[in-house]
């Protein structure tokens, strides 16, 4: 005899296998950002182009949709009945948003996209590496054609710019983020002038020769020590530093190293560690479902940058980790104190490449990709003339003019994957981090001094217990008024910089 929630486990099944299609998928795509042969891109294309089919048709089984109904989940009620358990009715929310979303988008198309994108990256590589942008401009003329067609198919209220972003930032829309936006510029433009007036901070030291096979070592323990489950993942090396999960007990980090650069590898290890925190702190009942991932990636954003900025650039966290550091590094760091090193990897001057921003510029080089991405999907901006746009806007907003598009249109590999909508989730995630760190700071007793002891096991656990047990059965919108009883509001994150940064350049 079938027993009430009977669909619900069928449904669990017929999601547990797709999340396996997903992670294989992962698995490929990892392997051609890593350790791919140049001359396998053609073969790897078909191949994830084959299984994010396979995926795609999983997902969107007729029979998903006769088990939501059968649940009582519909697009008025995706949750169905009040009377599930709390963890069923969260699955049912998400299971039917897929399914909605993911039928509106034609199998061919998903295939044809998956081809022609797992192509690109490997042209983007190129084309960055050659400084050559005529390379890429016809891939990205496709992609963004594909991602116009792409918002048709799945349909929006306002502009197609929201059904692009809701793939990243569930439920919120383009009005919103400009919004916000504009009043994050309002507060970061002036505090960007009144520390160009001010003196600068020395960070020469950062920039001698740093050997990569000890940067490694550090970036290791480092990664360890913040909590990261290294049986459980490993850290490689790429181009653009990223984290990928391959499976419940399988998330992976890469970061990259310069020699004449040690803060490169250090923080960007430190950031992607924080994404992989998240991931692998999903709560037991999630794993396998579809409920086992960020909520959204703001929210996936707001650790690795809470970790890298809020807690790995303060300067108890340096008054831990620096004497090991001069240890690994004696001849390059000996004689900085503690606050000369917090102060060089904090020193803010406008650069070219989003990646190696300070936290203060960071936010100006996200709104320009932003305001990009709209004119080139609104058809306000031709792909041919985006260049050019890019050098504009980096002038208005940064007050720079790179003279490469290695260091403009081409540093970042989002646009080749098809990420557009991806990027308002990396300024999102510092105002999501700043809330919550507020909130934190009001429950941890003494929170600064345990940093600078090396005792970050509290912070990780108010974060696995707020945050990270969750994965996506709660909205960002509801994970943050539960947390902090308050909306977003970038409010948070100006007073912090003005704050953090009034105190280094002494304003």
């Amino acid at each position: 005899m079938e027993t009430r929630h009977e669909p619900v486990a069928r449904l669990k099944e017929l999601d547990r296998e797709a999340r396996h299609l997903a992670h294989a998928a992962a698995v490929i795509s990892w392997d051609q950002q890593t350790y791919m042969p140049k001359n396998a891109v053609e073969g790897r294309a078909q191949q994830q182009a084959l299984l994010e089919g396979l995926h795609h048709a999983r997902i969107t089984d007729p029979e998903v949709g006769t088990l939501l109904a059968a649940c009582g989940s519909t697009e008025a009620e995706p949750s169905g009945p009040a009377a599930r358990p709390e963890i069923d009715r969260a699955f049912l929310r998400a299971k039917e948003r897929e399914y909605r979303l993911s039928t509106r988008l034609p199998g061919s198309f998903v295939r044809e996209m998956a081809e022609l994108t797992s192509r690109s990256q490997a042209v983007w590589a190129q084309a960055r590496a050659d400084n050559d942008f005529a390379l890429f401009r016809p891939h990205l003329k496709k992609i963004v054609e594909m991602t116009i067609r792409m918002a048709d198919y799945l349909g929006y209220e306002e502009h197609p710019y929201d059904a692009l972003l809701d793939q990243y930032e569930p439920y919120m829309r383009s009005s919103e983020v400009k919004r916000v936006f504009d009043e994050l510029q309002t507060g970061l433009v002036p505090l960007v002038a009144k520390i160009g007036a001010a003196r600068q901070v020395d960070d020469s030291f950062l920039h001698l020769d740093y050997p990569l096979d000890r940067q490694e070592a550090f970036s290791k323990q480092l990664m360890v020590a913040l909590g990261y489950d290294i049986d459980r993942g490993r850290l490689d090396t790429s181009t653009h530093p990223f984290t990928t999960t391959l499976g419940s007990d399988d998330v992976r980090i890469t970061t990259r190293y310069h020699r004449n650069l040690l803060q490169s590898s250090i923080f960007s290890t430190v950031h992607e560690t924080g994404h992989a925190l998240y991931e692998q702190g999903f709560g037991e009942g999630l794993s396998g479902t579809l409920l086992a991932e960020g909520t959204s990636l703001g929210i996936h954003e707001s650790q690795s940058r809470m970790w890298e900025n809020t807690i790995g650039r303060s300067e108890p966290f340096w008054t831990h980790w620096l004497p090991t550091l001069q240890e690994i590094f004696p001849e390059q760091l000996s004689g900085v104190s503690v606050e000369q090193f917090y102060r060089a990897v904090n020193k803010v001057e406008p650069s070219f490449i989003r990646v190696e921003a300070d936290e203060v510029t960071y936010g100006l080089h996200v709104i320009l990709r932003y305001r990009m991405e709209v004119a080139l999907i609104s058809g306000e901006l031709k792909v041919a003339d985006a260049p050019e746009a890019w050098r504009e806007l980096s002038r208005e907003l940064l007050g720079i003019v790179p003279e490469t598009d290695r260091d403009g249109i081409l540093q970042d590999v989002h646009w080749s994957f098809g990420g557009i909508g991806y990027f308002p989730t990396y300024a999102l995630g510092n105002l999501y981090a700043a809330q919550f760190f507020h909130t934190m700071e009001r429950q941890i007793p003494q929170l600064r001094d345990g940093i600078a002891r090396g005792e970050t096991g509290p912070i990780l656990e108010w974060l696995r217990e707020n945050i990270h047990r969750h994965g996506s059965s709660l909205s960002a919108s509801e994970l943050v008024r539960r947390i902090t009883g308050e909306p977003l509001s970038p409010q948070f994150f100006l007073a912090y910089l003005n704050r953090k940064y009034g105190e280094i350049y002494t304003l």
